[in-house]
C-alpha cells in the first residue's frame, strides 16, 4: 500500500470518494432511489368487500340468503303489526312485568358470579350490553365488550369479570338446554293447556322450576351424570359428523367446566340456580301470556319447545338478536305446538315487542345513567 507521506499527498488524496464534490466532473452523483408509483385506491362494492376479513364476508353472505328465504314470511308477519292494538294493555303490563323479573334475575346471577354488591352497576351494565348486541349484526361479541369495559371502569378487576361471565353463560345455557329435557314427561304424557288465567300453566312453570334445581343440584355435585351425558354427546356427534377427528374427551371437558362454575358460585350455588332458572321461566311466561292474550291455548310443553328453539335462533350471529329468523322460527313451531297462523303471529309480534324492542330504549337510557355516575371514561365498542 503506498505511503501518502512520500508521495507528497494529503492523507486520502489517492482514494475515490463516493459522493464527490459539487463542480468535480469526475464525481459521479448519488442517484436518488425511485420512488414506486401507488396505484389509484380502488372504489366500490368489490374494494370494500376486499377490505373486509374472509370470515365476515361469509357470515353476511349467508344472512343475505338467509333473509332472502325467510322475506317473504317477514313481511307477512310484521303486515300484521297493526293488529297489535287488538289487545288489552293488561297483557302488555304484565309481559312486561315478566320480562323485568328475568332481568332482574339476569343481574342476580351475574352479581353472584362477579362477586359485585352494586345492583346499579350490573344492571345498567347488562342493559346496555343487551341493548348493543340488539342493534349490531352478529352484536353478541360487541355486547359482551361493552360489558366488560363497563364492569372494568366501574372497579370489578378484569380477571373477575372474565370468569363471572364465562360463568354466567355457562350456566345460563346449561339451564336452557335442559328445559325440553325436563319437560319430556309432560310432552309424552300430556300436559296443561296455556288458558286466559295461566294459572294451569304457571303450575307446569313451578313444576319445571324445582326439577331445574334438582337437576342443577345433582350435576353440580356428582360426575355420574355429567359423564353419561357427555358420553351419549359424543357419540352421537362422532357418529352425524364422520369426516372430523372424532371427539374423546367430552365427559371430562363438562366435569372441569362444572368445576371451574362450582368454584366461582361457591356456597351461593343454590342461589345462581334459582336466578338462572328464574331468568329463563320468567321469560317463558312472557311468551305464555302472550299466547293466552290471543286466546291461544295450546300445551304449555309444546310452547317450551317453541320458546327453546326461538331462544337458540336468536343466538345465530346472523342479524341482531336473531331478527327475522326469531319471528319466522318461533310462528312456525308455535303452529306445530297446534296453534292458529293468525294466533301465533299475532303472540309472536306481542312477546317480540317486549321481549326484544322495549330493551333497546331502555338500554340507551340505561347507558346514560351509568355515565352518570362514573363519568365518561369507556364508551361501548361496537
Amino acid at each position: 500500500m503506498p505511503d501518502d507521506k512520500a508521495s507528497g499527498q494529503p492523507p486520502g488524496a489517492g482514494k475515490r470518494r463516493s459522493g464527490g464534490t459539487p463542480g468535480d466532473p469526475e464525481a459521479s452523483p448519488r442517484k436518488a432511489p425511485a420512488r414506486r408509483v401507488q396505484p389509484p385506491p380502488r372504489t366500490g362494492v368489490r374494494a370494500l368487500l376486499s377490505r373486509l376479513p374472509l370470515r365476515r364476508v361469509i357470515v353476511l353472505a349467508i344472512a343475505v340468503v338467509g333473509l332472502y328465504l325467510v322475506w317473504p314470511q317477514l313481511v307477512s308477519l310484521f303486515s300484521q303489526v297493526p293488529r297489535l292494538r287488538s289487545i288489552s294493555w293488561f297483557w302488555f303490563v304484565l309481559m312486561a312485568a315478566l320480562e323485568a323479573g328475568s332481568y332482574a334475575c339476569d343481574w342476580g346471577l351475574t352479581r353472584l358470579a362477579l362477586g359485585e354488591r352494586s345492583w346499579f352497576l350490573v344492571g345498567t351494565t347488562q342493559l346496555t350490553g343487551n341493548a348493543v348486541s340488539k342493534v349490531i349484526p352478529g352484536g353478541s361479541a360487541a355486547g359482551a365488550t361493552a360489558s366488560f369495559e363497563m364492569l372494568e371502569t366501574g372497579g370489578v378487576p378484569a380477571e373477575r369479570i372474565v370468569s363471572g361471565l364465562t360463568a354466567t353463560t355457562l350456566i345460563s345455557a346449561a339451564v336452557l338446554l335442559a328445559l325440553p329435557v325436563l319437560s319430556l314427561p309432560a310432552i309424552l304424557f300430556g300436559g296443561v293447556s296455556v288458558s286466559r288465567t295461566l294459572l294451569r300453566a304457571l303450575t307446569y312453570g313451578v313444576v319445571v322450576f324445582a326439577l331445574i334445581l334438582a337437576a342443577g343440584a345433582v350435576a353440580l355435585f356428582t360426575d355420574r351424570p355429567l359423564r353419561a351425558l357427555g358420553t351419549l354427546a359424543q357419540r352421537v356427534r362422532n357418529r352425524l359428523v364422520r369426516h372430523r377427528k372424532p371427539l374423546t374427551n367430552l365427559p371430562r371437558l363438562l366435569i372441569d367446566e362444572r368445576d371451574v362454575i362450582r368454584g366461582i358460585l361457591g356456597r351461593r350455588w343454590w342461589a345462581a340456580l334459582l336466578y338462572a332458572a328464574g331468568n329463563s321461566l320468567l321469560d317463558y311466561g312472557a311468551l305464555l301470556a302472550a299466547l293466552a292474550a290471543v286466546g291461544a291455548r295450546p300445551r304449555a310443553s309444546l310452547v317450551l319447545l317453541a320458546y327453546v328453539m326461538a331462544q337458540l335462533l336468536g343466538m345465530v350471529p346472523l342479524t341482531p338478536g336473531g331478527l327475522g329468523f326469531v319471528e319466522v322460527g318461533l310462528a312456525t313451531t308455535l303452529g306445530l305446538a297446534g296453534v292458529g297462523v293468525a294466533q301465533a303471529t299475532l303472540a309472536t309480534l306481542a312477546y317480540r315487542l317486549v321481549a326484544f324492542w322495549l330493551p333497546i330504549p331502555e338500554g340507551g337510557a340505561a347507558y346514560v345513567l351509568y355515565r352518570r355516575r362514573y363519568g365518561e371514561q369507556a364508551a361501548p365498542s361496537g
